[in-house]
């Protein structure tokens, strides 16, 4: 083989590389187990992986306060808040508190006042690096032994969540 050859051979699998190899091969996977973290209460109390409500499935909701899919599933999340009294709810955003207090007052109002709903700061950016979203909004369920029952960043109506949530999980 000649060195024109071997060099259009190196160009044509660069560019295989670059184009054919599909975009999700190196998109993050979520965490199939609950990871250790610290994040902050609104009142900037650390809340770790160790202050999870045991006993119970766990709902992870990441969202930003600018992002429209986020208002439509804190929406949906609000509406249907009775469907959730069995499972403990945390909404983790990167975002400051007054943001957040103003984005729950508009599209969550009744998840501020709920037991089971503990709204979190994540100011060490670890949520990313730690659980894995690929987009806002990111929603997992966890089991109440820490094991990922379902991830979605598309269902933004939370249906298939719903379903699961309900069938008694």
């Amino acid at each position: 083989m000649g060195l024109n050859q071997k060099i259009n051979l190196a160009l044509l699998i660069v560019a295989w590389a670059i184009f054919v190899l599909p975009v999700n091969t190196f998109a993050q996977k979520p965490a199939e187990i609950i990871p250790n973290f610290s994040f902050y209460k609104l009142d900037n109390t650390p809340f770790t992986n160790k202050n999870l409500a045991l006993g119970k499935s766990k709902l992870f909701i990441f969202f930003d306060v600018t992002c429209d899919h986020c208002q439509e599933t804190i929406s949906t999340l609000n509406n249907r808040l009775t469907e959730c009294n069995q499972i403990a709810i945390y909404l983790i955003t990167l975002d400051d508190k007054l943001k957040i207090s103003n984005f729950l007052n508009r599209y969550g109002r009744n998840l501020m006042m709920e037991r089971n709903v503990t709204i979190l700061r994540d100011k060490k950016d670890q949520f990313i690096t730690l659980f894995g979203p690929r987009k806002y909004p990111s929603v997992f369920l966890y089991s109440s032994k820490k094991k990922l029952l379902l991830y979605d960043d598309q269902d933004l109506k939370l249906e298939k969540f719903f379903k699961l949530i309900n069938s008694g999980v």
